[in-house]
């Protein structure tokens, strides 16, 4: 991979192979959470809750940054809100943001700290998120008990599910490229 990295300033490739999880990625600048919110999440990951996503920053160079996401069918993906403006394009699957329901070819723009979060299709969504920063921040604003226990009780029903999971719009029998 050519130096997709923050000080990346010539013709730049960058393969999928060779770009690591958003988890390896130095992109978000640490999210901010209560102690509440870090210990539910805590549980939901020692549960298998990232078992049900696959995110990675595509590119990371100046003034621009491209994140894949791959959200499974049940994930819970709390209420948050990004220090930058976004922009989504729905690859594949479909997605109900409210009281819109979104599909493959659709998008949606989220301004700078706005509060947001979407649920997944039934057969999950891949989504594609364009972002005019290089470092960006993240809040999770989710509260109370009662969304993490029932967000910790869908990592629970879904774990098995995830682990066999598609990527929506693959034909059967075709293959699933590495993320």
């Amino acid at each position: 991979m050519d130096d997709a990295g923050a000080n990346a300033t010539k013709f730049t490739i960058f393969r999928k192979a060779d770009i690591p999880p958003l988890t390896e990625a130095q992109f978000y600048g640490g999210a901010t959470t209560t102690p509440e919110q870090r210990d539910s999440m805590d549980k939901m990951l020692a549960a298998g809750w990232a078992d049900g996503e696959e995110t990675r920053v595509m590119f990371n160079g100046p003034g621009f940054a491209l994140v894949h996401a791959w959200f499974k069918a049940g994930y819970p993906l709390p209420l948050h809100s990004h220090g930058a403006d976004c922009l989504y394009f729905i690859v594949a699957g479909s997605l109900s943001l409210g009281t819109e329901h979104l599909e493959a070819g659709d998008g949606f723009f989220v301004p700078a700290n706005a509060a947001y979060t979407y649920t997944p299709g039934p057969d999950g969504v891949e989504v594609l998120e364009f972002r005019h920063t290089t470092m960006v921040g993240f809040r999770i604003l989710a509260k109370g008990a009662a969304f993490w226990s029932k967000s910790l009780q869908r990592v629970a029903e879904h774990r098995a599910d995830w682990k066999a999971a598609r990527r929506p719009g693959r034909a059967q029998g075709a293959a699933n490229p590495p993320a």
